[in-house]
């Protein structure tokens, strides 16, 4: 394990307007490790998720990211919120990815598959349409899509392959951090199972850190190695997953794992 956290957060407050809804949050990851944050709808998990990915400007705390220095590694953690605009989204498109949990939120629906996964690229400077399409073909096949589809429109596919697409979108330009909110949500549960063990299979190759929002205990299990449970705003457990899920401490912790984990 790295010396130092890829990232950092302290003491994270969020709210809207006067409704507090991230209440003192702090916790750390590090390279290649899958935080999962779990809780019921309304307690503050993708509130906690996007303020850490700069969709959404905390009230109060700290949000450090390992910036890279060079092309062989990370620097010093870095405030994202001290940054500029401009320096976020260099961020955004390159270190960071964000997996949403429709599908066509996170997609350009109206052109071409391909073009939506070399997106990126092009955004980092890169024209050449061969090598672009090249790359965008290898990554369609990397997450399970015929390549034959590549000119076709986000429109014409299922739910799972445009989940796969967004996945394919956002890992091209080989980020260090990947948010996700639900990812799986939604899905049949055939097309979930298919589509964790792809993304069990990716994080682990590409030594990927992550965080995941979910509601889905099993969904936890698979895919992280640590777990926050969120209740109210505030983190009322965290730990290893299997450790959390084992063995729960916090009241509200067990009745989500009795609930879906009866003795």
């Amino acid at each position: 394990m790295s010396q130092a956290p890829l990232l950092r957060v302290r003491d994270l407050r969020c709210a809207y307007g006067a409704r507090a809804v991230v209440r003192g949050i702090s916790f750390d990851l590090w390279p290649g490790e899958v935080l999962a944050v779990v809780g019921e709808s309304g307690s503050g998990k993708s509130t906690l998720l996007n303020a850490v990915a700069a969709r959404h400007a905390p009230v109060g705390g700290t949000v450090e990211f390992a910036v890279r220095q060079g092309p062989d590694g990370a620097g010093e953690l870095a405030d994202i919120y001290a940054m500029t605009e401009a320096q976020r989204r260099v961020l955004a498109r390159t270190d960071w990815g964000f997996v949403h949990q429709n599908a066509a939120d996170g997609l350009r629906m109206n052109v071409s598959a391909g073009a939506n996964v070399s997106e990126r690229l092009m955004a980092l400077g890169q024209r050449h349409y061969g090598r672009l399409r090249a790359q965008a073909s290898d990554w369609l096949e990397r997450v399970e899509i015929d390549p034959t589809r590549i000119d076709d429109r986000p429109d014409t596919f299922s739910g799972g392959m445009r989940q796969r697409l967004q996945i394919a979108r956002n890992l091209i330009t080989a980020p260090r951090l990947v948010f996700m909110d639900e990812p799986t949500s939604g899905l049949d549960v055939s097309v979930q199972a298919r589509l964790l063990d792809m993304l069990r299979m990716l994080t682990r190759q590409m030594q990927l850190a992550a965080i995941v929002v979910t509601h889905d205990l099993a969904v936890a299990r698979l895919l992280a190695q640590r777990m926050v449970v969120m209740q109210g705003g505030y983190a009322v457990e965290s730990g290893l997953t299997d450790q959390v899920l084992d063995d729960p401490q916090h009241p509200y912790t067990q009745l989500l794992v009795s609930s879906v984990l009866p003795p």
